[in-house]
């Protein structure tokens, strides 16, 4: 054999063994490892609606847990939001990805709205799917459609409203029913800030979204590949300034159902704690 002729057969065998290694690592990561290790994240925003001292107000935003028959992260979430000990929790739909997955979503919210007052909305699957499903009665979660309530924390009276994906003429309806006196949210699935009228925005401190799952399949320095909204990567995952208004894009905790890809890869599943805090004394 001639010499060195064997060795970039050698040299193209080891970089292509390489590359097969790291192909079945980044699968088996995205199936076994991401799935069920969620991110706690943190973010503040000010509300002019909070007197001078007020204390924070600490929301949790929950979106898309797409329960499957066996639980993913639902038996731990509760624990792992109560860690955060929060005023509010709130949750932006698209629930259980079959109907036998009712009672691993049903107990999940039980649990939560045993932690702090919790509110939520249906969002696509809930609604396409699940529409004569009573999701969340009995839980202790309270369920927005068309409508807003208020609780109290701390002293200052929060406001929160939110629609059903399929019930988008009821947002007017719902906004007219925030005060304006206080802090305000507003639950709808998607992320889409046109939902609300323009002139109505100030009212609102936060708008709570999901539905991308941050494309549950993203790329370094790219960000997500599919977002399945009509914004495409505009509105991807996490906090946006649009005009007046606050909007927090949630990445979700589940994997989306059907016959997508059963994998999280650069985009773990989220818990988003934000901090409404007063504005600052001149």
């Amino acid at each position: 054999m001639t010499p060195g002729v064997g060795r970039p057969r050698a040299w193209r065998r080891r970089v292509s063994f390489g590359i097969l290694a790291t192909g079945a690592l980044c699968v088996a990561y995205g199936y076994f490892v991401e799935p069920y290790w969620p991110e706690v994240t943190h973010v503040r925003i000010v509300s002019s609606r909070l007197g001078p001292g007020a204390r924070p107000i600490r929301v949790v935003l929950l979106s898309d847990l797409h329960s499957d028959p066996k639980p993913r992260l639902e038996d731990r979430l509760p624990a792992l939001v109560m860690a955060q000990r929060p005023d509010l929790v709130v949750y932006t739909g698209d629930s259980i990805n079959s109907l036998d997955a009712l009672p691993v979503f049903r107990r999940c919210m039980t649990r939560l709205a045993a932690i702090a007052p919790t509110f939520a909305v249906r969002g696509n699957w809930d609604s396409w799917y699940w529409g004569d499903v009573d999701l969340f009665g009995g839980t202790g979660v309270r369920e927005l459609d068309g409508h807003a309530e208020r609780v109290d924390v701390g002293g200052a009276s929060v406001w929160i409203g939110g629609v059903a994906v399929g019930h988008e003429q009821l947002v007017q309806r719902a906004l007219e029913e925030i005060p304006g006196g206080g802090p305000a949210l507003f639950l709808y699935h998607y992320p889409y800030p046109d939902v609300l009228p323009e002139g109505a925005r100030g009212k609102v401190d936060l708008y709570c979204t999901g539905h991308t799952h941050g494309g549950q399949v993203a790329l370094p320095l790219y960000g997500a590949i599919i977002t399945l909204t009509k914004y495409g990567k505009r509105y991807e995952a996490g906090l946006y300034r649009v005009g007046a208004l606050w909007m927090y894009v949630n990445r979700g905790i589940g994997l989306e159902g059907g016959r997508a890809p059963r994998v999280r890869f650069f985009a773990r599943p989220e818990i988003t704690v934000v901090e409404i805090e007063p504005e600052a004394r001149s």
